[in-house]
């Protein structure tokens, strides 16, 4: 069988950008995911079921054995058909070349930075941009190769990161720019116009994947640095976290609060005062108003959170 537009993906957003493309652009021939059962073995970050769509859109679900595609069934499945496009869509994880070469049109995914391709490779992009304090993402749509976020980009767009976006308004920006970006892939597709650009002037360097246990809290570092920890693993991730008296205390939201009010007589991390259930907290070069967090103990002025 012969199919046009494949999407790959495992999560919501796969979902939404099914959704777009069927209703908005064209129609979505076939959705690759991956089956219940990989979830056994794997640790699958926001997965979620995607055979609904056969039955909301009529648009065929295959679901692999094998998140790397490598099973014999699925190897059998990409023998025995012939694609055009392909869209990558949270796929957290290398296509192998056996499958990238049974698209004439290739398959593309979607990666950011701060700056251009090659730089800025690997995991977490949108957490990682965030704690690091960047103020805008570049979101490249790349045709994949059998190496991880090669420069083999057909199209960009920029979005800022303002000093008010979580990683949750930043999932936000993201979905839109994609959407713009699959408009013009999908365009140049029915108009044989696909170009991409494959020469690029930037060096190599990567993000390395993120963990829950990343989201320690040090109060003995500066405000600007903890503010961005907490925003940039806020839900939907697991959030920032620290203990006090053993217990551990998730951090949701937080804001610098004063960082001229003398504090000296406070510790690093020590709850200042409380104030409808805020917490003022000092850090190493001011304070936090912490907003929004779970605890199992009651806090109280005076508590160390480290």
């Amino acid at each position: 069988m012969h199919y046009r537009v494949v999407i790959f993906g495992v999560k919501d957003t796969t979902a939404e950008i099914v959704r777009f493309v069927q209703e908005k652009l064209c129609p979505v021939d076939l959705v690759v995911t991956i089956h219940p059962d990989v979830l056994s073995g794997n640790q699958v970050s926001g997965y979620e079921g995607l055979s609904w769509l056969e039955d909301k859109y009529g648009i065929p679900v295959y679901e692999t054995h094998s998140y790397g595609l490598k099973d014999e069934e699925t190897t059998k499945f990409f023998a025995e058909n012939t694609f055009e496009l392909g869209i990558s869509m949270g796929w957290q994880r290398l296509l192998p070349g056996f499958v990238l070469s049974r698209f004439s049109e290739g398959v593309f995914g979607f990666h950011g930075n701060c700056a251009y391709l090659p730089f800025g490779r690997g995991r977490s992009p949108l957490n990682w941009s965030i704690i690091l304090g960047d103020t805008r993402f570049n979101l490249n749509l790349f045709q994949y190769d059998e190496k991880a976020d090669s420069p083999n980009v057909f199209a960009s767009e920029m979005c800022a990161i303002t000093p008010h976006d979580t990683v949750r308004t930043m999932q936000y920006k993201n979905m839109l720019v994609s959407k713009r970006l699959i408009a013009k892939l999908i365009a140049a597709h029915q108009a044989g116009t696909v170009s991409v650009h494959r020469e690029s002037r930037d060096f190599d360097s990567w993000y390395n994947k993120r963990t829950a246990t990343d989201g320690k809290l040090d109060f003995h570092d500066r405000t600007r640095n903890l503010y961005n920890l907490i925003r940039g693993v806020t839900r939907p991730f697991p959030g920032a976290f620290c203990f006090c008296n053993g217990e551990k205390i998730t951090v949701w939201s937080a804001h610098p609060f004063d960082e001229m009010l003398d504090f000296s007589m406070y510790a690093p991390g020590e709850i200042i005062d409380i104030f409808d259930k805020k917490l003022i907290v000092r850090t190493l070069d001011g304070s936090l108003l912490v907003e929004d967090y779970e605890s199992e103990v009651e806090l109280e002025p005076g508590m160390i959170l480290e």
